[in-house]
C-alpha cells in the first residue's frame, strides 16, 4: 500500500517508465510492419513488371495464358504468405509493446 508521498512519486515514475517503454516497442512494430509491406509492393510490382515482359513476348494464347496462369498463382500464394507473415509480426508487437505494462502491473502489487 502507499506509505507517504515518496511511495506515490516512485509509483508515477514507474507508471510514465512503462508507457514509455510501451510507445518505443509500439513504434518498433509499427515500423517493422511498415517496412515489411514496403517490400512486399517492391516484389509485388518488380513480379508485375516481368510477367508483363513475358506476356509481350508470348508466341501464342496458350503460351500467354499460361503465363497468366502461373502469375496468378504465385501472386496468391505470395499473397496469402505475406498476410500470414502480417499477422504474426502484429502479435508479437502486440505482445512486445504489453509486457512493460505488466511488468508495472506485477511489480505493482
Amino acid at each position: 500500500m502507499i506509505k507517504n508521498f515518496d511511495d506515490v512519486q516512485k509509483l508515477s515514475q514507474q507508471n510514465l517508465d512503462a508507457g514509455m517503454r510501451t510507445i518505443t516497442e509500439w513504434n518498433k512494430g509499427w515500423q517493422t510492419i511498415a517496412a515489411e509491406m514496403g517490400d512486399y509492393s517492391k516484389r509485388s510490382f518488380e513480379e508485375g513488371t516481368q510477367t508483363i515482359e513475358k506476356l509481350t513476348g508470348a508466341r501464342s494464347i496458350e503460351q500467354a495464358m499460361e503465363i497468366q496462369a502461373d502469375f496468378a498463382k504465385r501472386a496468391y500464394e505470395d499473397y496469402m504468405a505475406q498476410w500470414s507473415k502480417i499477422g504474426n509480426l502484429y502479435a508479437e508487437f502486440a505482445r512486445e509493446a504489453m509486457k512493460p505494462v505488466e511488468r508495472a502491473f506485477s511489480n505493482g502489487r
